[in-house]
């Protein structure tokens, strides 16, 4: 997803309603990842969705949805992080 360049008073009063939505989707694991650069132009979510007029139905119900100047959807074949794999084991 694009950001705006600039974020007038009504982008940053939606910031906390819209980390409330993301953390809601994380714990219900709707949402898998949610990155934005460090410039904060750029975001990156990983959705859990059966296609993609699902993630957009995800998508468009952030806060910030009015704000984004473009979101871009693709179909992951393959996910694996270093989070999702099982804890090593200490024999200590």
């Amino acid at each position: 997803m694009h950001l705006p360049e600039s974020f007038d008073a009504k982008f940053m009063s939606l910031i906390p309603r819209h980390r409330a939505f993301i953390n809601r989707m994380l714990n219900e694991k709707v949402i898998e990842t949610y990155a934005i650069s460090s410039d904060r132009r750029r975001g990156w979510v990983t959705i859990n969705a059966d296609d993609e007029a699902a993630v957009r139905g995800v998508v468009e119900q952030f806060p910030l949805f009015a704000y984004l100047h473009g979101v871009e959807i693709d179909e992951l074949f393959i996910f694996d992080t270093v989070a999702s794999r099982f804890p090593h084991i200490s024999l200590n």
